[in-house]
């Protein structure tokens, strides 16, 4: 999927070809190195686009991109009952 949006962006070049890897697999998050070779004067332009064009592919295909969450449980001590006091 990665390699396909750059595949299709007009100002991405095709040569010297594109990069996708996989880079960590983390405890949240799975990390890929994504580097298209572009012009100069094209790169902020083209970094909006893939960044936006790849959160509206992930949710098109029910991807979800994992954020660390922590669960906090809460428990209310209990006091001295009125038989105890």
């Amino acid at each position: 999927m990665l390699a396909d949006i750059l595949k299709k962006h007009e100002m991405v070049l095709d040569k010297p070809e594109s990069m996708v890897k996989l880079h960590t697999l983390n405890d949240s998050s799975v990390d890929f190195v994504v580097r298209p070779w572009v012009k100069t004067d094209d790169y902020w332009d083209v970094y909006w686009d893939v960044t936006r064009e790849v959160k509206m592919r992930f949710d098109a295909e029910n991807i979800s991109i994992p954020f660390p969450q922590q669960d906090v449980h809460l428990y209310k001590e209990s006091g001295p009952t009125e038989t105890e006091s």
